[in-house]
């Protein structure tokens, strides 16, 4: 009998097929590729070409885009420093999940703080946790702003905004 978090009572449960097993099924090794960077700086499209280039090598792949995921499993979350964190922690341990299903997950959000990112990588084995930063300048992702919402945060209308009043820390390497 273990606490884990909050939870009292907490027995993990082992099954007979596990990740290796999985990963010989799909002739594949399951791992994250965190994409990370400014909003704008492509993160969502290298994530779809990524998967679909995969897709055509005969690999099995899945994607965690940030918005799409705010849409579901993240939306009770806001953009405050906590809610970021807890935002990560949460696509981490999905993202954890797939790779331990033999998959390779694709995970592309912002992540604008380093610990947060060094917290997933954690969570696997080094050699499972790749991280890709689009390193693109500011002024590229506002030139971009598909969404508009640079626009809307330099007008005060959004606050907390990663790049423009909020910050992004990219990786050491």
């Amino acid at each position: 009998m273990s606490t884990v978090g909050n939870s009292t009572n907490i027995f993990w449960h082992e099954c007979p097929v596990g990740k290796h097993e999985r990963e010989k099924l799909l002739n594949q090794k399951g791992c994250v590729v965190w994409i990370t960077g400014l909003s704008g700086s492509g993160k969502s499209t290298l994530a779809c070409s990524l998967s679909r280039e995969l897709y055509s090598k005969g690999k099995l792949s899945y994607t965690l885009d940030g918005d799409n995921l705010r849409c579901g499993l993240t939306k009770d979350l806001g953009f405050k420093a906590e809610d970021r964190t807890e935002n990560i922690r949460r696509v981490g341990e999905a993202a954890k999940l797939f790779a331990d299903a033999g998959l390779i997950c694709i995970a592309s959000l912002i992540s604008p703080y380093r610990k947060d990112r060094d917290s997933c990588r954690a969570m696997l084995p080094e050699k499972n946790f790749i991280e890709v930063y689009m390193n693109m300048p500011l002024e590229l992702c506002e030139a971009r702003d598909v969404k508009g919402l640079y626009k809307m945060a330099r007008a005060g209308k959004i606050k907390g905004f990663t790049g423009i009043d909020d910050p992004y820390e990219p990786p050491l390497s």
